[in-house]
């Protein structure tokens, strides 16, 4: 998204099937390639139970993330390039060496465990959209943020049901647990070796893998420091600009 313009829901003007939504990422993501943007992992959608349910979906989603849209830890992003900003606390892995289709143990990839943020952010209008509609548009993928990295061998055993939360300026927000993701956060890291292989996605070593949402997603607001914590990963944070007045001057 360029020009933080809502459009029309692509499903209200032409339907299309899973994979001609997927057809229409991988075409979107193709053109922020070529501009210099290259893919540095991907991310998993619909791995809370409840939300599957909501939207009537069986199976997870995956969405690519390029490089122009890592925020460094305790960053600032600017909600004006932005629709619907909102954000995500989540469990973060890094691949030490490439995930292949064909391997029987996903996990033996994995060299790295970190909190993250993800912002999520629709270009249709209204917030509605279909399944479709979702993965043509990247799966809502706007921007993310990871904490520090911390070596998966001495963690994995902590990961599966840790407690989570998600602050605005030091108030509590949304609380849950990275069991809410798949039931077990690790199982993410398989999810998406399987939705890569379906898509023709690449996982080399050094991929991110942003393993899905711990907590319901809370809309974003100017100008707060938004923090997430995952009891034995620590924690995350990332800033929003301060809303601008008409004549350009920052409130406050």
């Amino acid at each position: 998204m360029r020009n933080a313009t809502a459009i029309t829901q692509l499903s209200d003007e032409h339907p299309l099937t899973l994979d001609e939504a997927y057809a229409v990422q991988r075409a979107g993501i193709a053109l922020r390639v070529g501009r210099g943007d290259p893919v540095i992992g991907v991310k998993l959608g619909f791995t809370s139970e409840a939300k599957a349910r909501q939207m009537g979906v069986s199976d997870v989603i995956i969405g690519q993330l390029t490089a122009s849209t890592e925020v460094p830890d305790g960053g600032t992003v600017d909600l004006a390039t932005m629709v619907h900003p909102r954000v995500e606390p989540e469990v973060a892995f890094r691949l030490g060496e490439e995930l292949s289709p064909d391997s029987d143990d996903p996990l033996s990839a994995v060299a790295e465990v970190a909190p993250a943020l993800e912002v999520i952010d629709s270009r249709y209008r209204d917030f509605r959209f279909s399944l479709e509609d979702v993965v043509a548009d990247n799966t809502s993928a706007a921007g993310f943020v990871i904490g520090e990295w911390l070596p998966f061998a001495d963690r994995s055993a902590s990961v599966d049901d840790a407690e989570v939360s998600l602050s605005f300026d030091g108030q509590v927000r949304e609380q849950g647990s990275t069991a809410d993701i798949l039931g077990d956060p690790r199982r993410a890291v398989a999810a998406a070796q399987r939705m890569a292989g379906r898509h023709g996605l690449a996982l080399p070593a050094g991929s991110i893998i942003l393993a899905g949402a711990a907590t319901a997603a809370v809309a974003l607001e100017p100008g707060v420091l938004v923090e997430a914590t995952v009891a034995g990963l620590g924690s995350v944070s990332v800033r929003t600009a301060p809303a601008s007045t008409p004549d350009g001057d920052d409130h406050g």
